[in-house]
This record gives structure tokens, C-alpha cells and sequence, in this order.
């Protein structure tokens, strides 16, 4: 083994620990710390959490990592200035594991706005319009001026239901582009004055809900030995059974010994569907964006706050959750803040989503410790079901 190789293995480990199935319970060595999976990564796009939610309120709720958007902190404030304030970290407070991610999605996001090429794509800015160019080496330069942990390779994300004749030159320049990739992180850890040498690099498959396309795009990332490998351009516009039918037939082919991460997914029983499928990394704005509506997980239901029933409802959000809102507060006080539009009726509400999710990920993982995850996932499912959801 080579000089390099035995650096580049030095900042990461990630092993195995236990399988049922194809469901994995890993853990992963990072040069900021270690990572149990399976793993919800909490969203702050910004470098924050949208609903008044603080890093020292994420450490009270069980967060392990914290996942950022590239393009976002290039847009503002931007990444040299984040930079010279000593990388994301040190800038938002935070000493725990960063993912960010590339910028890619803004490809499909904001497709009325941009025009790809090989080289990349140009943007037009969403806060004043200004062009902005951003290819893989761009992303690259960024992510490393943010000093994240992991860093997401640079793709496009293929709309679910695009043509067959759209989709395989896309996954084609995808790959290219993460060779790319590949190279200047390279060049980037090893530059004197890069703040974080040890990032690592998970690789994106695509292709939209093609199987074939998706399978010989996996393999052929497999084999460039990446840090992590992540299904990307899934909850796009497919159903979930394509979506699960694409990770039965796409996950395989990833490398069971490295992290696997399904982006942007999702619903407790879409979480639960996926680590049954091989899937141990996730992140999605469900918990924060449906919080700050009044949209709140139990494990009994979601229900709604606005809902009338709720007024004079002393009971907490979710009778023995021990979250923050859980530990002190009613649903009828809620209600009010959130009828008033305080701000705190918000916070609490996010604030209780993220702590049911990553709590649900603990009793993931202590159940593949226990060899019983299969009779642990039927029990979430049902009790989830348990009642009609709140409609109003």
C-alpha cells in the first residue's frame, strides 16, 4: 500500500458492525468525530437550523451531524469569508461532523435558472440574479473553504421521470465530473493553507428510475474508491415504490464496507423502508419545514396543532417524548404561540421533530444491535398508523 493510500485511509475508518439482511449498523471514524449509523443528518442550509434552533440545542436533541448546502454559503456569506473566520465549524459553533452538500441539487432546483455545460453549469443567483459558474472543481474549492467533513461530489440530479435519451448522457457527465472531482479535492488536501486536509469525498449515482442505468453507474463509482457512496435524484417525482424498487436493485452494487446515503429521504417510513435496503446516511427537511407549519411527528400519528381539537389540550405534544416542548409544555400553549406567530411556537415545534427522528434512528440502531430490527420496524409502522392524521 502506498504512501497516499495510507493517508487517505488515516481519516476516515468506517466498519460494520452488524447486518440483518441487507440493513447495515456501521460506525464511522471522522477527524470530527465519530458517527453511530444508521444516521439522520439534520438540515441548516444556511448554517442553521430554519425554525430558531441553535448548535447548542442540536446537541441537546441527539444531532451527530449537522448538513449544510454549498451553493447557499457561496450566494452568502460567502466561502472565503467563512474561510478567513476558520471554516463552518468554528463560524457556526459547531464540533461535531459537517456534510455538505455540493451545489447539485441546485442544478435541478433551480432549473429555470441555469444552463449546464461539460464544464459546468451557470447559475442565475436566486436572491439578485447575478450569474454564477459552478463545476466540479468549483464545488470542490468551496466545500474545502468551508472545511466540511464530508464533501459531496458534484452532479446533476436528473428530473425522476426524465427520458431515457436525457438520463444516460447526464449519468455520463455525472461521472466525468466526479473524476474531476476526485482530483482537485486531492489537490485541495494537500495544500498548506487548507484547513481541513482529512475531507472526504461520497460520489452521487444517478439515473433517474432507470435500474440498468442506475446499476452500471454504481458499479462504475464502486470501483473509484470514494469515501461514501450516496443514491441521489430519488423523491423527485417518483412514487415510493419506485423509489424502493430502485434502491432493491441499485444498493447491491454500492460497497457494503463504505456509507451508504440515500439524499433527501425523508418520511419515518421511508427511513425505516430504506436502512431495510442496505441505506444507513440520510437528511431531509420534512421534520424542520413541516414543524414550523405545526406538522408534528409521534409515534402514534402526525398530527396537526392548528387543528381546533387541540385548544384545550393540556397534554404535551407526545405523552413521554423527552424532548424540549415534550418536557414542559401543552399542545394547547403551542397552538397559541403558533396561532399568535411567536416564534417559539415554531422553535418548539422543530424542535420536537428533530429529537423524534433522531430518536428513531437510536432505536434503529439498538435494534440491529439486538438482531431485531425487522419486528422493531413492523411496530413503528403500525403504531405510526395508529390513527388518521390530522387533515385541517
Amino acid at each position: 500500500m502506498g504512501e497516499k493510500e495510507k493517508k487517505r485511509l488515516e481519516k476516515m475508518k468506517y466498519e460494520v458492525l452488524k447486518r440483518e439482511g441487507r440493513a447495515k449498523r456501521a460506525v464511522m471514524e471522522t477527524v470530527h468525530g465519530t458517527i453511530q449509523t444508521p444516521v439522520f443528518m439534520n438540515v441548516g442550509t444556511v448554517a442553521a437550523i430554519k425554525g430558531a434552533v441553535s448548535t447548542e440545542d442540536l446537541e441537546g436533541i441527539g444531532t451527530q451531524v449537522e448538513l449544510s448546502n454549498t451553493y447557499h454559503l457561496h450566494v452568502r456569506p460567502g466561502d472565503e469569508k467563512i474561510k478567513a473566520l476558520g471554516g463552518l465549524h468554528q463560524f457556526m459553533s459547531w464540533n461535531k461532523p459537517i456534510l455538505t452538500d455540493s451545489g447539485g441539487f441546485q442544478v435541478f432546483s433551480l432549473a429555470g435558472l441555469r444552463k449546464i455545460k461539460e464544464e459546468g453549469v451557470t447559475f442565475r443567483c436566486h436572491i439578485d440574479g447575478h450569474k454564477i459558474f459552478m463545476g466540479p472543481e468549483e464545488s470542490m474549492r468551496i466545500q474545502s473553504n468551508l472545511a466540511s467533513t464530508i464533501a459531496m461530489a458534484f452532479d446533476e440530479c436528473a428530473p425522476a421521470k426524465a427520458e431515457r435519451s436525457y438520463v444516460q448522457p447526464s449519468v455520463d457527465r455525472t461521472t466525468r465530473w466526479l473524476a474531476r472531482c476526485q482530483k482537485e479535492m486531492a489537490r485541495l488536501n494537500s495544500l498548506e493553507d487548507t484547513i481541513n486536509k482529512q475531507q472526504l469525498l461520497f460520489g452521487i449515482n444517478q439515473g433517474a428510475i432507470y435500474p440498468d442505468i442506475r446499476i452500471e453507474h454504481a458499479k462504475r463509482i464502486a470501483d473509484m474508491n470514494l469515501d461514501g457512496y450516496a443514491v441521489g435524484g430519488l423523491a423527485v417525482g417518483e412514487t415510493h415504490e419506485e423509489m424502493y424498487h430502485i434502491l432493491e436493485e441499485t444498493v447491491p452494487y454500492l460497497p457494503v464496507d463504505k456509507p451508504t446515503y440515500l439524499m433527501g429521504v425523508g418520511t419515518p417510513a421511508n427511513i425505516l423502508e430504506a436502512v431495510e435496503r442496505g441505506v444507513d446516511f440520510f437528511d431531509c427537511v420534512y421534520p424542520t419545514r413541516n414543524g414550523r407549519h405545526g406538522h408534528l411527528y409521534t409515534n402514534f400519528g402526525k398530527i396537526n396543532l392548528f387543528n381546533a381539537k387541540y385548544e384545550l389540550d393540556t397534554r404535551p405534544i407526545e405523552p413521554g417524548c423527552q424532548c424540549p416542548a415534550c418536557r414542559r409544555y401543552s399542545r394547547a400553549y403551542i397552538r397559541h404561540l403558533l396561532k399568535a406567530k411567536e416564534m417559539l411556537g415554531m422553535r418548539l415545534c422543530v424542535l420536537h421533530n428533530l429529537y423524534f427522528y433522531n430518536t428513531m434512528m437510536t432505536e434503529i440502531r439498538d435494534a440491529l444491535d439486538r438482531g431485531e430490527f425487522a419486528a422493531y420496524k413492523k411496530q413503528k409502522l403500525d403504531g405510526m398508523q395508529s390513527i388518521v392524521y390530522d387533515r385541517q
